[in-house]
């Protein structure tokens, strides 16, 4: 909630088989990250270099209820430095 309602957009006719995980996503007045790589039919605006969904991790989530997550654009650069960071 709380998207401005410019920004809504319509979910895709036709979903896409496999959706990037980070993949960042708008349907309908929602917009969203993918945490793992799965199927989806939103519209992908972006991605984020941040892993939000481990395993292997104690806290298995990086953002919990109620977190409120700010998207900014970076350069590919940028986003292959954090990305390797991460990993």
């Amino acid at each position: 909630g709380g998207l401005s309602e410019r920004l809504y957009t319509p979910r895709r006719k036709s979903p896409r088989t496999a959706i990037p995980e980070g993949s960042v996503g708008i349907a309908g007045k929602q917009t969203g990250v993918y945490p793992i790589e799965t199927p989806g039919g939103w519209q992908i605006i972006g991605r984020t270099p941040l892993k939000l969904f481990d395993l292997k991790s104690s806290e298995k989530t990086l953002l919990k209820c109620g977190d409120i997550a700010k998207f900014y654009p970076i350069s590919y650069a940028e986003y292959t430095r954090l990305k390797e960071r991460i990993l």
